[in-house]
């Protein structure tokens, strides 16, 4: 773990994708068969390049990519991988390590827990049903319906403003390059946590701490002041 948080936070600010829920690889289930369906012929290694994009984004990526596909309603495809992924995470979603404590850990420092998402709001739903954690968080934001998804800010900076404090205060925790990228420049405290399954990305080397998994976040809290 490296700890070098500037200040004690005012609240925390999850991802949620391979961070509260080891989903990545249903994303890529859903995309392998939705894009194939349609013509492609990607793999996991593919569906990685766009780790922590918004699923809109995703198939433009491949459409401007792939001719077959972009010859298919775009709606279509997000429609059908938004559906494989919900089935997926109603089946087998399972928690990253260190989730229960992590968000144990939050709420006996007293600090307010918020969600800022680039999946649509029927996954987050899915994934916190699937966990049991809804109750936790007291703010929940997607970069569904925004103009931009990550790594663009605005999804943080509307987590930010909906619990009435300056992004400088709150800690984003975070894993995909994307991801980071939007914590940073939303002017966020960042924890990054990546998936040693996968390169670690660039920009977690511009994040204040590194952990292990979510467990080190109890630690992490109390070494910068947090109440205990």
């Amino acid at each position: 773990m490296r700890a070098c948080l500037p200040r004690p936070p005012r609240a925390v600010v999850f991802d949620m994708d391979g961070v509260l829920v080891d989903s990545e690889p249903l994303w890529h289930e859903a995309e392998i068969e939705v894009f194939n369906r349609f013509g492609a012929s990607l793999t996991s290694q593919d569906c990685a390049q766009t780790t922590g994009v918004r699923i809109d984004a995703v198939v433009e990526h491949w459409r401007s990519r792939i001719p077959a596909l972009a010859a298919v309603d775009a709606d279509v495809v997000v429609a059908d991988i938004v559906a494989g992924v919900v089935a997926r995470v109603a089946a087998r979603g399972e928690a990253m390590v260190g989730v229960d404590d992590a968000l144990a850990a939050v709420r006996e420092c007293g600090l307010p827990l918020g969600l800022a998402s680039s999946s649509p709001p029927a996954i987050i739903d899915a994934v916190l049903l699937r966990l049991g954690v809804r109750s936790l968080f007291t703010e929940l934001r997607s970069a569904w319906g925004m103009p931009r998804g990550k790594p663009d800010p605005e999804v943080y900076l509307a987590a930010c403003g909906a619990l009435g404090l300056d992004p400088a205060d709150v800690v984003a925790i975070e894993d995909s390059q994307s991801g980071l990228l939007a914590a940073l420049a939303a002017g966020m405290m960042v924890v990054g946590v990546p998936d040693p399954r996968v390169p670690a990305p660039p920009a977690l080397a511009r994040a204040d701490a590194i952990l292990g998994d979510l467990s080190e976040l109890r630690r992490l809290l109390h070494s910068v002041g947090a109440p205990a």
